[in-house]
């Protein structure tokens, strides 16, 4: 197992350079320009071993508790948002670890909503703050996911109705799978699971999920 590289505080990547790797333009321009989602949805060992490298050490430190000074402004706090619910599904595919931030993650999200900051970020920002709440294994979560993504298509700009119409349709899958099981059997496996037979027969055909 390769170990991601020690950083220095002088060299370690910022909040920015999270949000410009994932986001590009996107947070200036309300979409991002180029297409990113081959990024946000394919995965794969090169992008696994690339965010590992570029962000591993700072991952841990997000997973571990730290990097609470990136909260209090809303696009700092989606940086670690990233950090806590994308980052480790590329870093630890596979393992219990690629989930070991959902909670926290899901805290930081229920809190900006709360508070309504959530308003302050562009479409695309918004649309990534909402996803510990897709990841969730928990209904209220899962409905106010739906919530969130049906506000979001319904007021944006026209021409990303289409491209929010996509995430909304994948927040209603994860809500259906959690409303049925109460949770993500195509996660059991790497959680240490044992998966029911109505589950087993499930993960055959059934929609499933990189993570």
């Amino acid at each position: 197992m390769n170990t991601p590289p020690s950083y220095t505080e002088s060299d370690a990547p910022n909040a920015q350079d999270v949000l410009h790797f994932w986001l590009g333009d996107g947070l200036e321009r309300g979409w991002c320009s180029d297409n990113r989602d081959d990024l946000w949805f394919a995965g794969g060992p090169k992008l696994d071993a690339d965010i590992r490298q570029r962000f591993g050490p700072l991952v841990e430190r997000a997973i571990d508790g730290a990097l609470g000074d990136w909260e209090a402004q809303m696009e700092t706090r989606l940086s670690l948002v990233l950090l806590l619910d994308q980052f480790p599904r590329n870093i630890h595919r596979g393992k219990p670890r690629a989930f070991a931030g959902d909670a926290r993650a899901q805290q930081l999200v229920q809190q900006a909503l709360a508070s309504g900051l959530d308003r302050d970020l562009a479409t695309v920002g918004r649309v990534f703050l909402y996803m510990p709440l897709v990841h969730a294994e928990n209904l209220a979560l899962q409905d106010e996911a739906v919530a969130r993504f049906q506000q979001l298509r319904d007021t944006s700009a026209p021409e990303l109705r289409e491209k929010l119409d996509r995430n909304l349709h994948f927040a209603k899958l994860h809500r259906d799978i959690v409303l049925r099981f109460g949770r993500f059997p195509h996660r059991n496996a790497a959680l240490g699971r044992t998966s029911t037979a109505e589950e087993l027969a499930f993960l055959k055909d059934g929609p499933r999920f990189g993570q």
